[in-house]
């Protein structure tokens, strides 16, 4: 699928790293690929989190904004039967690493069972970063039957920072996925593509997480806003960003795990609300399937939390939502829940009532958002963008997912205010640090700088501003190449 649009800057330069030796991680490349070899390179940005979050696993609307920074991934194929992976970081003072395994051994026959190779990636962290790739290549050979006579020789670049919530992960998958796909002749349509991605993030890596992350990083468009409906991947389009208005980011400088457990833990929270509301609603029977349609007192829903609409959820259900349970006296009443990819623990107690508040309110909050970014982008619209922010901010500190550093930076941002071009910042992604989205006129962004040198005087912490934006893999296409 060569590309039909102009070739990304950030692309060319790691092309030239490879074919020319310059560049900022020629070094780390330098004798992977032979001089006449032909190569296929990808590439995937990463997300920034406007609206939805934690939400897109219980159905709501996101939207979500591809970054300026992407992962580049090229692949040529190998005789012997290994897998060989190389990554590599623009920061030069972080060595390459390296990674091989026997195709055969790893990735046929029983072993390739994906529990198999998870439990193989989760023995210890110095390898834990090649699951992305290896989950592409198995995933491809599990659910689209693709067979590799040899191996693959993969390597992989990535300007998008690792832990900031900003879907790096994700944008390693796509970008992976969409190289190795092209190398052996498989056309993917993209939303496929970020499905069997997320199976990567899910199966392989262990990570709980929903699919706009992969969505984003396959679909997204630049200087568009995402809209997809998590029901559970209908891309809705894309939301033209108003004129004089950006979106930025500022990391936190505290590292984000999508893996971790708060994460986890308030989205097992949600998926327990969701089984307690079936069963009030009239559902009897274990649900084993979350879409489907439930009767309630003002119609039909179909069976996502986000699909409930507040007033009916404070009326119906929210009366009869713990605040806490737990884990063993969940599983004694209601057995489990729909999530495929979480289990209620019987020795933890789960928030209950904000995890699922969250979602119904968060769907609510995209939906007013995305119809406030149609009108005219004057400060009262943008005062009223800025505050859904701020309620989706506060309620993922509800529910626990929030840090001092992600705090300090909205109020930072809030005191600096319209006066200064800013109107509304949130944490984003699975939260518990990790990233800020900030929204703005589109000339503030000094100011927006200028809060981030204030964020790093106090708290001493690096970090990363996100400006800007750029297509997702789809847009850029892949291209061959020989070197």
């Amino acid at each position: 699928m060569d590309s039909t649009v102009p070739m990304p800057p950030d692309l060319r330069e790691f092309l030239a790293s490879l074919r020319e030796g310059t560049g900022p991680v020629a070094d780390s490349l330098q004798g992977w690929f032979e001089p006449g070899e032909e190569i296929v390179v990808a590439r995937a940005p990463g997300r920034l989190d406007v609206m939805g979050g934690i939400a897109d696993y219980s159905g709501s609307l996101v939207l979500q904004l591809p970054t300026a920074e992407a992962t580049f991934a090229a692949v040529r194929k190998e005789k012997d039967r290994t897998l060989r992976i190389v990554s590599c970081s623009p920061d030069a003072d972080a060595p390459p690493r390296a990674f091989a395994m026997p195709v055969k051994e790893m990735l046929a026959g029983e072993a390739s069972r994906y529990d198999l190779c998870r439990s193989y990636f989760q023995r210890g962290p110095e390898d834990r970063w090649a699951a992305y790739v290896v989950g592409a290549v198995l995933v491809l050979m599990k659910e689209k039957g693709v067979q590799f006579d040899g191996g693959l020789r993969v390597a992989v670049a990535s300007r998008v920072p690792e832990g900031k919530g900003v879907a790096s992960s994700a944008a390693l998958e796509v970008a992976s996925m969409a190289a190795i796909a092209e190398l052996v002749g498989l056309a993917l349509d993209p939303v496929e593509m970020a499905i069997l991605c997320q199976k990567v993030e899910n199966l392989v890596v262990g990570a709980p997480c929903g699919v706009m992350d992969q969505i984003t990083a396959a679909c997204g468009r630049e200087g568009q806003l995402l809209a997809l409906l998590c029901q559970p991947a209908d891309l809705l389009g894309h939301v033209a960003i108003p004129p004089g208005i950006a979106f930025w980011g500022i990391d936190s400088g505290i590292r984000h795990a999508v893996s971790g457990a708060d994460y986890t833990s308030v989205r097992v929270g949600a998926f327990m609300g969701y089984r307690i509301i079936a069963e009030r609603a009239g559902l009897k029977t274990y649900p084993a399937d979350a879409r489907q349609v439930v009767t309630v007192e003002d119609g039909r829903w179909k069976g996502y939390l986000a699909n409930i609409a507040p007033p009916i959820f404070e009326r119906q259900f929210a009366p009869h939502l713990p605040t806490t349970l737990e884990g063993r006296r969940f599983l004694e009443q209601y057995h489990g829940t729909t999530d495929p990819v979480t289990r209620v623990m019987p020795e933890r107690t789960y928030a209950v009532f904000q995890p699922t508040a969250h979602a119904v309110y968060e769907h609510a909050r995209v939906n007013k958002y995305r119809e406030l970014l149609g009108g005219p982008a004057d400060n009262e619209s943008l005062a009223a963008l800025g505050r859904l922010m701020v309620e989706s901010h506060e309620s993922y500190s509800a529910c626990g997912l929030g840090s001092d550093g992600t705090d300090l930076l909205v109020d930072l941002v809030r005191t600096s205010g319209p006066a200064s071009g800013l109107f509304g910042a949130k944490i984003t992604g699975g939260g518990s640090g990790g990233t800020v989205a900030i929204l703005g006129r589109a000339e503030a962004g000094e100011e927006v700088h200028r809060i981030a040198r204030r964020y790093a005087e106090r708290t001493g912490r690096r970090l990363h501003v996100f400006a800007g934006s750029s297509d997702g893999a789809a847009t850029t296409g892949c291209y061959h190449f020989r070197l």
